[in-house]
């Protein structure tokens, strides 16, 4: 095939290179890639795309994530990659508000749209020709079927003698996912074209990153066999069971006076991202929510720093990994002053995993890596049985959630007691708290340790007293509080900051 534009040819064979055939033949209403990374999945489809509006002069594309704010660095990128292309730029226009897409000659459009806003696609219609092709990237974000079929539905009404295709492409993080038993697990419907496409189908790519695949094969077979070869993750013996993916407003829990943030920072460069995760956590109530992330490879420390400022972090305490202390130190300097290196003591992993699976975990949709990552992580085995440590995969996220919450963990405001003979009752650890119905009261942090019934608790450590008083002032502002609630303290700007509250890593306006 060519793509004769005046007397300018382009092989398309050349362009889009082997391996997907059938999918660019397919005229069924359902076709579904699952692949590795780097098996052309997502170029391929916006070449098609692209292509195919400029051969058929009625045909209007709708892109749909799950997110809207997603698409300028993904989809939109990639459809304006995939014109340059095809060397026919100079017909097409992108345009950025409203997001879009124009085919200059005849006014058709590529359109973006996200499920965050189901009334922006409900309500969809194009002014030229026919709404006739819908490509959803990342479906595997989409974790509910339902909003798939409503989004199957939206799209209705006449397209001329064009078929109506819905392209999905993702990659196949776990095999409880839907689209596994609605798309690859069907015989015989001519309607699906499910494939499963790999890195080895990619003449275009380097050197380099062959080699990177061939020691992923040997040195991490399991992630191979998903990001590699495109086949299913197992997620068998999850160590997470207690999440879930949903909207909800930081701010609003940041409210709370028994809610913390908390930041975390794991270092990668070459084969591992550098991960960093953003929550709210709320002890008292068990509940922790994740709302940003970031997961980058190859991040130099300056591009840490400026990343942290970039999310308005800096000011902020974050816990990053110790194994990498030069790193802190460089990014300290660079202005990132109040990061600190994590503890990593005999046990501190399982520690810390014990401890967030007391939490019902929330994460935000946004969080996509945060995620796949919860989704994949799960206990080792040996000999085809679990043993009690985590794989050395998919932890880069959740080792900055652990270093997130050592503080949180560590210091402990609060544990439970049952009030019950509460003169007699010995001290009841968070874990066992869990299990108890009994309605639950709180003592002080300096109690807060697990004793032997009739066991003497240790004197408090004697306060050492200043040289000169000096009345305590606001971090943020320099300005002196004005109130004082116990061990918290109030700044008529920030509200209230210490280990009762809103604690002073996260400052709330009242």
């Amino acid at each position: 095939m060519t793509l004769e534009m005046s007397q300018k040819k382009i092989s398309l064979k050349e362009v889009v290179g082997s391996g997907y055939e059938t999918f660019w033949r397919f005229r069924g209403r359902y076709r579904v890639v699952k692949g590795g990374r780097a098996s052309k999945k997502s170029t391929t489809s916006a070449l098609w795309h692209i292509y195919h509006m400029m051969k058929h002069a009625d045909a209007n594309t709708l892109v749909v994530r799950k997110t809207y704010n997603s698409h300028k660095d993904s989809t939109y990128a990639q459809l304006k990659w995939a014109i340059h292309r095809l060397g026919v730029s100079h017909l097409w226009q992108a345009k950025l508000s409203p997001l879009e897409i124009v085919y200059l000659p005849t006014g058709q459009k590529i359109l973006f749209r996200g499920l965050d806003d189901p009334m922006s696609i409900t309500s969809i219609t194009v002014d030229k020709g026919y709404l006739s092709w819908v490509w959803i990237e990342e479906a595997y974000q989409i974790s509910n079927e339902e909003d798939f079929n409503k989004l199957d539905l939206s799209i209705r009404g006449e397209t001329g003698d064009l078929p109506k295709i819905f392209t999905l492409t993702f990659n196949p993080w776990n095999d409880k996912h839907w689209l596994k038993k609605r798309f690859f697990d069907v015989e015989g419907d001519d309607n699906i074209l499910a494939l499963t496409t790999n890195y080895m189908c990619n003449e275009f790519l380097g050197e380099d990153d062959r080699n990177l695949f061939e020691w992923m094969k040997e040195r991490s077979p399991r992630r191979y066999r998903i990001e590699g070869l495109g086949d299913w993750g197992i997620a068998e013996g999850a160590i997470y069971e207690n999440w879930q993916e949903c909207e909800f407003d930081w701010r609003e829990i940041a409210q709370r006076e028994t809610a913390q943030a908390c930041y975390g920072l794991d270092f990668g460069y070459a084969t591992d991202p550098t991960a960093y995760i953003a929550a709210i956590v709320d002890p008292p109530a068990r509940e922790l929510y994740i709302f940003d992330e970031h997961y980058q490879r190859a991040m130099t420390n300056d591009k840490i720093a400026d990343m942290l400022k970039y999310k308005g972090v800096e000011k902020e305490r974050i816990i990053a990994d110790s194994a990498e202390p030069k790193s802190i130190d460089e990014i300290r300097r660079m202005g990132v002053r109040r990061i600190q290196p994590a503890d990593k003591g005999r046990d501190s992993v399982l520690n810390g995993i014990q401890y967030i699976q007391q939490y019902k975990i929330n994460v935000h949709p946004r969080c996509v890596n945060t995620i796949m990552e919860l989704g994949n992580y799960v206990w080792d085995t040996k000999d085809g049985q679990a043993v009690n440590k985590p794989i050395d995969e998919y932890n880069h996220l959740m080792d900055a959630l652990r270093y997130s919450l050592e503080r949180v963990q560590r210091r402990r405001d609060s544990v439970l007691i049952k009030p019950q003979d509460k003169s007699q009752q010995p001290v009841i650890s968070p874990v066992e708290s869990l299990v108890s119905s009994d309605v639950a009261t709180t003592i002080p942090a300096p109690m807060a340790v697990a004793i032997k019934k009739g066991a003497m608790l240790p004197e408090p450590p004697e306060k050492k007293q200043s040289k000169k008083s000096k009345r305590p002032v606001c971090p943020h502002c320099e300005k002196s509080y004005t109130r004082q609630r116990g061990n918290s303290f109030y700044c008529e700007t920030h509200g209230w900051q210490g280990s009762v509250g809103i604690p002073d890593e996260f400052v709330v306006k009242k």
